[in-house]
């Protein structure tokens, strides 16, 4: 397993050691003794899988207010999504920054995204399968959500198309409207 450090501190790309032969593959998707010998000592308690039948679906962007705030491990298992993370702590030398990487499931990347930290993703394939694994239980009390397209973040999604959103995402606030009670160093 590689551990990639991002420009947002605390976001993280994991690269599974991938083994194949004439059968095919196998790869370890997480492993907890792996993550700690990097400093992470996370404890995961719920997965999660989404499919998406249409290219340029976007969900996002997600988060949760403490005190059941997630750390998500997030990877594509068929297809392929542009994966964003924005840092939504108050107080952070990079609050209101992004980083968004491909994951497919050709490449087995994963990102993951510590608390304080708000998620999304478009597909950029049809029929799209994402796994992720989160630290907290899912709280609907706690469930909050910043406008994809904040142009306070400017996030530069892939395509110049609008995307396929919910409701919910469609109406989201603007990150300076949002509920948000992360604090940068807590």
């Amino acid at each position: 397993m590689k551990i990639v450090r991002t420009y947002l501190k605390d976001v993280i790309i994991i690269e599974p050691n991938v083994f194949g032969d004439h059968r095919g593959w196998f790869m370890e998707t997480y492993n907890c003794r792996n993550l700690q010998e990097f400093g992470l000592d996370i404890s995961f308690v719920q997965d999660n899988q989404s499919f998406s039948a249409t290219k340029g679906t976007l969900r996002g962007l997600h988060y949760q207010l403490n005190p059941k705030a997630q750390t998500k491990l997030v990877r594509c298992t068929k297809g392929a999504i542009f994966d964003v993370a924005v840092d939504i702590r108050q107080g952070s030398p990079t609050y209101g920054k992004w980083y968004g990487i491909e994951l497919s499931a050709e490449n087995k990347k994963q990102l993951l995204i510590p608390k304080g930290f708000a998620h999304g993703f478009m597909t950029l394939t049809d029929d799209v399968e994402v796994q992720y694994k989160v630290d907290e239980l899912y709280a609907p009390e706690c469930d909050r959500g910043i406008l994809w397209n904040d142009p306070s973040i400017g996030i530069q999604w892939p395509f110049e198309i609008r995307p396929v959103l919910s409701a919910k995402d469609e109406n989201a606030p603007l990150l300076k409207d949002a509920d948000n009670n992360f604090k940068y160093g807590e």
